[in-house]
């Protein structure tokens, strides 16, 4: 096919449209670290809008106005559902905002931070509070055993 009967926007126009990101149905509960993180993805976004439009990126890139435009969607709305939960000493309850230590039958010893969505990242340390870990330990206290992946592990820490 000749290159003069196709149309070089098509790209354009399927990389404009691209879906927005999902937003959980749960509760956006964060620690104040979350929420500034939330505020430090925000005003990433807000610069790469603001460096699109500046660029005139509507008419040479569209999926950069796209990209930016779906992403200050994403964490304002983000911002304005985030409920702050305040880190609050443990009477030795497992709760929001805690880093729980415990230890495998391998005597393997992990500990993870329970935070919001947004924060969760298990490679360094923290899960959500809706994930299958932390719902595992939510209520528990030390010395308790839990069952995760499997094993049965016991609650050694809870900071």
């Amino acid at each position: 096919m000749s290159v003069a009967f196709t149309k070089e926007s098509d790209a354009e126009a399927v990389a404009a449209d691209l879906p927005d990101r999902p937003v959980p149905a749960h509760a956006n509960l964060v620690t104040a670290a979350g929420l500034a993180q939330i505020d430090a993805e925000l005003a990433v976004a807000r610069a790469a809008y603001d460096a699109a439009r500046a660029a005139d990126a509507i008419s040479a890139d569209r999926s950069a106005m796209a990209r930016a435009t779906r992403d200050m969607r994403y964490w304002s709305a983000r911002r304005a559902s985030a409920q702050l939960v305040e880190a609050q000493a443990t009477d030795g309850t497992i709760a929001f905002g805690h880093r729980v230590t415990f230890e495998r039958p391998d005597g393997r010893r992990q500990t993870y931070a329970i935070v919001g969505d947004d924060e969760a990242d298990p490679a360094h340390g923290s899960v959500s509070y809706v994930s299958p870990l932390a719902r595992a330990m939510i209520g528990k206290q030390v010395g308790e055993v839990f069952g995760i992946a499997g094993d049965e592990v016991e609650i050694i820490a809870v900071a």
